[in-house]
């Protein structure tokens, strides 16, 4: 028998400026309170087709197969690789950060041979430097993080796609903390299989993780030996929904159809170049101000991820003391380091809706309070 009685729900008014989830757009908010549909109802099915078409127009790709995968980001890392890969096949994963390294243990899991191309935390890879990998041995995968969430590097792409198709392999590619706020040119870019999540810059509720694959994809799929290890995220299976047959899967969420879909309506509302502007000038606000508060960005500006900022704490200063400050007296959301960056630097989120000049000048002030105290 139940004998305590809970309160209300009535959570506090964060201002998520971490590196996920992101504050949620009011009118995202209001179509996810929208009655719901069944996941056959022609209604709903055709919602999941105007998500989808939006999708593509984010992704700037004319891919057939994009579609959310249900799960989080990290759902959409596994779907990206358990579906292109069979026990032996060799993966080169380029681990500069800590999604680089799940992506290597998740290949791995999978029977690849997985061989790692590594950077210290918070440099990027060059074109030459992954032309020279694959000349030591041939792979079918190789997979990057274009937003590497752990650091706020940004990986340049240009002649990668290039590279890797010349030697015969599959370009995956993490988009995860860039999508929505930064550019992601799939097909400019020759990206076989891109993915990401619904709670950072497309500023949904999490949940949800879009994915693409190109014709290179999935023609990779189609001639597999093995059954995809992963029934869940077996693109087989999912396609049997969201293509013409409309078979059931599994049962799709959705208030987080409703929800990404009037994300996406935002996103392409606002002009995907006018969105990539917001985001480095609210960015660059940002970093201007810690600056003029004597802290040191930890990424160089070349290499500097616009959606999220990585910003080393002051000698002597307790980096966690500073974050529980920041939500206690100011209701502000910033998150720490971890692995060698564990302790030592601030990870600030300006993704989607968070992603306002008031929120940069509020957070700055706070800081400063704290920091002179």
């Amino acid at each position: 028998m139940i004998t305590k009685i809970y309160r209300d729900l009535n959570p506090s008014p964060r201002l998520l400026l971490g590196p996920g989830p992101s504050t949620i757009h009011p009118r995202v908010l209001r179509a996810m309170a929208a009655p719901a549909l069944g996941y056959l109802d022609p209604e709903f099915l055709a919602l999941l087709d105007e998500t989808v078409s939006l999708l593509r127009a984010v992704f700037q790709t004319q891919n057939e197969v994009t579609l959310p995968i249900s799960g989080t980001g990290s759902a959409g890392m596994e779907a990206a690789l358990c579906n292109f890969i069979e026990p032996g096949d060799r993966a080169l994963v380029c681990v500069n950060g800590f999604f680089g390294q799940r992506m290597a243990d998740m290949a791995g899991r999978y029977g690849a041979q997985v061989s790692q191309l590594e950077k210290p935390w918070g440099e990027v890879f060059t074109a030459a430097e992954i032309e020279a990998a694959l000349q030591e041995q041939d792979y079918k995968l190789v997979a990057l993080v274009q937003a590497e969430t752990s650091t706020g590097a940004l990986q340049p792409m240009e002649r990668i796609g290039q590279i890797v198709h010349r030697q015969g392999a599959l370009l995956v590619l993490d988009c995860v903390t860039s999508l929505g706020g930064a550019p992601v040119k799939v097909d400019e870019w020759e990206v076989d299989v891109a993915y990401s999540s619904s709670q950072k810059c497309l500023g949904c509720a999490s949940g949800l993780a879009p994915l693409t694959v190109s014709p290179r994809g999935m023609a990779a799929l189609k001639g597999r030996q093995s059954q995809v290890a992963n029934w869940y995220l077996d693109l087989n299976g999912l396609l049997k929904y969201w293509g013409p047959e409309r078979a059931y899967h599994h049962t799709v969420s959705c208030a987080l159809i409703y929800g990404l879909r009037e994300s996406l309506r935002l996103i392409i509302e606002e002009g995907l170049e006018a969105r990539f502007a917001r985001h480095r000038a609210n960015a660059e606000q940002l970093w201007r101000g810690l600056e003029e508060l004597d802290l040191t960005l930890q990424v160089p500006l070349a290499h500097r991820l616009p959606t999220l900022t990585t910003v080393r704490a002051p000698a002597g200063v307790d980096e966690g003391e500073v974050r529980a400050r920041l939500r206690d007296e100011y209701n502000i959301e910033i998150a720490g380091g971890f692995g060698p960056l564990k302790g030592l630097i601030w990870r600030i989120g300006l993704m989607g809706f968070s992603s306002r000049r008031e929120n940069v000048t509020l957070l700055l002030a706070a800081l400063k309070e704290i920091l002179a105290g």
